[in-house]
């Protein structure tokens, strides 16, 4: 006797007894699951949708009771289950390929809601230079971002969970089901104000004088004050640290002489020419290479994506070669 069909993927969150009943997708329940996960509440959602929350309420209700799980978990803010985040991502990719299903025939009636696509970037990126891309990409397209932010030797660990679409990553080996394409570099250099210097570094920036110094770190993940210290002395140190997450914030506080630490180049440049900053050891600067890692779906509007990232990266950022 022949073995039956495997199911496929979503056909394994339908329970076998519904699976005839109920064959498709219904996308506009689908459309209000990934409002809800996306803007972390059932009002929010309510408002991106023009319904009511009892409206958006409902059809995640149907939605859950057709499938016969629990897709939402209620809180402050919403979050998804699996199964639930999976079907979010299904609607969110569908949205991706009507809107581009309209601009190609013009003569489809209705205003296709505007696709959101998800990605993770380093919050040095965001600062400095992918903001021209999001913006070239969002007026080309008429497309939205929602942005998550992770430390450049983490944010491929969000599109491996199938979180993000696309990811400005230091990891260059593609992730499985995706393409890497080389971005460029950023140029970090460890910068501090000259009162700091004068204080901290009278006799020289010494292995003793770091182990002294306060040094600035985004969160537990950066790791660049670390590298540049083995890079410039050849042996790890560790350091007093202000924890501080926010790129600007970490210029401002090495300005007003909170700490030192490692700042993109481009944003410290001015500074450094006023004199407001000085480099700790000049000419001793890190590089952080950049790839582009998206997934290998056939979606225009990840393509244009992706042709707006890479453009201004080989306007902004250095040639890695």
């Amino acid at each position: 006797m022949p073995s039956p069909a495997r199911p496929g993927h979503l056909d394994l969150l339908i329970p076998p007894q519904r699976r005839l009943s109920h064959p498709m997708l219904d996308y506009a329940l689908l459309s209000a699951l990934a409002a809800v996960l996306r803007e972390g509440s059932f009002e929010r959602a309510a408002a991106v949708l023009h319904v009511t929350p009892s409206a958006v309420s409902q059809r995640i209700k149907l939605l859950e009771e057709r499938l016969g799980q629990v897709l939402v978990v209620r809180g402050q803010p919403c979050t998804g289950t699996e199964a639930g985040l999976r079907l979010a991502r299904h609607a969110e990719q569908v949205a991706m390929l009507e809107h581009t299903l309209h601009d190609e025939l013009p003569s489809l009636t209705g205003t296709a809601t505007p696709a959101t696509l998800r990605v993770a970037v380093n919050a040095d990126s965001l600062a400095t230079w992918f903001i021209p891309a999001a913006t070239a990409f969002a007026q080309a397209t008429g497309a939205l971002l929602d942005v998550s932010l992770d430390d450049q030797d983490h944010t491929a660990e969000r599109l491996r969970a199938g979180e993000v679409l696309a990811a400005v990553t230091t990891l260059a080996p593609p992730v499985q089901g995706c393409r890497s394409l080389p971005l460029g570099r950023m140029r970090y250099l460890a910068t501090a104000s000259p009162a700091f210097m004068q204080r901290w570094f009278a006799e020289g920036v010494t292995a003793a004088a770091l182990e002294r110094a306060p040094s600035l770190t985004f969160n537990q993940k950066d790791r660049l004050q670390a590298q540049w210290i083995e890079q410039a002395l050849g042996r790890p140190v560790l350091t007093p640290r202000h924890w501080l997450p926010a790129s600007q914030a970490f210029v401002d506080a090495t300005c007003a002489g909170l700490g030192w630490g490692m700042n993109p180049a481009s944003l410290v440049a001015p500074l450094l020419a006023s004199g407001q900053l000085v480099q700790l050891i000049p000419d001793q600067a890190l590089f952080v290479t950049l790839c582009w890692q998206h997934a290998r779906r056939a979606l225009p509007l990840l393509t244009a994506l992706t042709d707006a990232v890479r453009g201004a990266a080989r306007q902004l950022l250095e040639d890695a070669t």
